[in-house]
């Protein structure tokens, strides 16, 4: 099949020399990757095929001004929302899907020195609805400048914004596990436990606004010191398992169910059931968290290319 020679492009430099990559670029990059994705498998399937994408994992949450990250990014994650009911339902036609991604995320990233070529897709993520499992697509770097792009496919269209947060749900279930009072203190390599405890800072810059001033009040200088340590970088091993220790006495999983539970439970939903949801309820967080979760990231990123264009010359 004759590839599409229109490339998704960022309107600036994604990544410098120094190796640190851009998250307003980055973000953008992959809103083109889905738009050309979206037209791509449209006119294969003679249907209309919305996609939205961004990035997933909050790593725009210790950038610059400018939305450059303060530490090296090693794997790249972004978060595609797709369709339902559509030809999409079909496993062929998701293979296909799959394919345009593979090509455009191949070449998007070309440029930049990243030679990107599947290695796996179809695995589903814990905890996601049983009905229609989101799913994951890996793709590994094969000249190391990062390990590995992995996208992970929700169903049902909506912004990326809204999939972060309805994600924050299955993936705070999913770490529960980790930090349940009654269940006991993981034994995960401290390698494990260094990649959860940044997804616990994240989570919790996620869902701030959302959160009761109590546990605001009680949460943020432990955030504030699990941060420290990862800006200045993390490697000791002992020092990572005395944070896990801290992060688990401290039940901050607690607080960010807390913060999830009355606005889903009035839509009538169980966040701690959330793989038993209806499918169509994938994706659909309630108006109030949108409210109060959706504008604070959006300010973020307005800032960013609001810098960025009074200061389009800086490296």
């Amino acid at each position: 099949m004759e590839m599409n020679r229109d490339i998704p492009k960022s309107s600036g430099p994604l990544l410098g020399g120094d190796n640190l990559i851009n998250l307003y670029y980055l973000n953008e990059l992959y809103g083109k990757i889905a738009g050309h994705v979206s037209r791509q498998v449209g006119d294969y399937l003679k249907a209309e095929i919305p996609i939205t994408s961004g990035v997933w994992g909050g790593t725009y949450l210790i950038a610059d001004d400018r939305g450059k990250c303060l530490r090296r990014v090693w794997r790249l994650y972004c978060i595609v929302n797709l369709p339902q009911n559509t030809p999409l339902d079909e496993h062929v036609n998701l293979e296909k899907l799959i394919e345009f991604y593979c090509q455009a995320f191949h070449r998007a990233f070309e440029p930049y020195q990243i030679d990107l070529g599947l290695k796996m897709w179809g695995g589903t993520l814990p905890f996601s609805c049983h009905r229609k499992p989101s799913f994951t697509m890996h793709m590994a770097d094969a000249k190391n400048r990062v390990k590995w792009l992995r996208a992970f496919f929700v169903w049902n269209k909506a912004t990326w914004e809204e999939s972060v947060i309805y994600d924050a749900v299955r993936i705070v279930k999913e770490y529960k596990q980790y930090f349940d009072l009654d269940r006991g203190m993981t034994a995960k390599p401290a390698s494990d436990l260094k990649f959860i405890l940044q997804d616990i800072i994240i989570i919790y810059r996620t869902l701030e606004r959302a959160c009761h001033p109590d546990f605001i009040e009680h949460a943020g200088p432990i955030i504030r010191k699990l941060t420290g340590h990862f800006m200045e970088g993390l490697f000791d091993e002992g020092l990572i398992r005395e944070l896990y220790e801290m992060v688990f006495n401290n039940a901050l999983t607690y607080g960010y169910e807390q913060a999830l539970e009355r606005p889903f439970a009035k839509a009538g939903l169980d966040i701690r059931n959330i793989e038993l949801w209806p499918a169509e309820r994938i994706n659909r967080v309630p108006d109030e968290l949108k409210q109060k979760l959706i504008p604070p990231i959006q300010a973020l990123f307005a800032k960013f290319k609001a810098n960025l264009a009074a200061a389009p010359r800086r490296a």
